[in-house]
């Protein structure tokens, strides 16, 4: 199955050439890289270590991963989405690719939870967030996760399947109720996590990030839990 990879990313000339030259060409054919409206070098950065670049200038995480997907090419058929900071690992992507290749599994995604976390990664705000997304989803929809982690791998016609709405911080949650809610086959596993390596937060690294995000994953929540099924 040809895989694909789609990272959005926001001010991230530091990081983004590193994160591009560690994604595993052997399992990805096709990597892309959704410039979200940066004022820096990202997009020249991306391109110099080899990706492809789509232009989002409407800023929103959702925004820049349904550019990125609307944007693939016609031979893909698994999606693999990672942040641009490079506190994912891509070389674990084996990890989550396997399983959909072998059949066995729709939807993977990481948790950097149940991984090796390097100090200073996760604050704690994200990791108590993610366990209250994973308790209310299991009462919802019977799913076990354990975090919402951006570094996750899908079958690309489940993912056309989901009717994918969120255009902010809440996709990478949507996406979960969503798979949930549709019964696809669901597994967590296990993978690192490092301190970005360069730049700055757009969400945890200020107050008003870390307000606006819990805000847009609230909504989500909220929004996706009420619709009709």
């Amino acid at each position: 199955m040809s895989v694909c990879v789609i990272i959005p990313a926001l001010n991230e000339e530091e990081t983004i050439a590193a994160v591009v030259g560690d994604v595993p060409r052997q399992i990805a054919g096709e990597i892309t890289v959704v410039d979200n409206g940066s004022d820096d070098r990202t997009a020249e950065r991306a391109r110099e270590a080899g990706a492809r670049v789509v232009a989002e200038p409407r800023r929103g995480y959702g925004r820049a991963c349904a550019a990125g997907v609307g944007a693939l090419g016609p031979d893909c058929k698994i999606v693999v989405f990672l942040d641009g900071d490079g506190s994912d690992c891509p070389e674990l992507m084996d990890r989550l690719v396997k399983p959909i290749v072998d059949g066995r599994y729709d939807f993977v995604i990481g948790s950097r939870t149940r991984g090796e976390r390097e100090s200073g990664s996760l604050n704690f705000q994200q990791v108590l967030a993610g366990r209250i997304a994973g308790l209310l989803l299991s009462w919802l929809y019977s799913v076990r996760y354990t975090d919402m982690c951006p570094f996750r791998a899908i079958r690309r016609d489940a993912l056309a399947g989901l009717g994918m709405r969120e255009e902010t911080y809440g996709w990478n949650l949507e996406m979960q109720m969503r798979a949930a809610r549709a019964g696809l086959r669901v597994l967590e596993v296990p993978v690192n996590h490092r301190r970005r390596a360069g730049g700055k937060s757009k969400v945890s690294g200020t107050l008003r990030g870390t307000l606006l995000a819990g805000t847009r994953i609230l909504a989500t929540f909220a929004r996706v839990a009420l619709e009709r099924r």
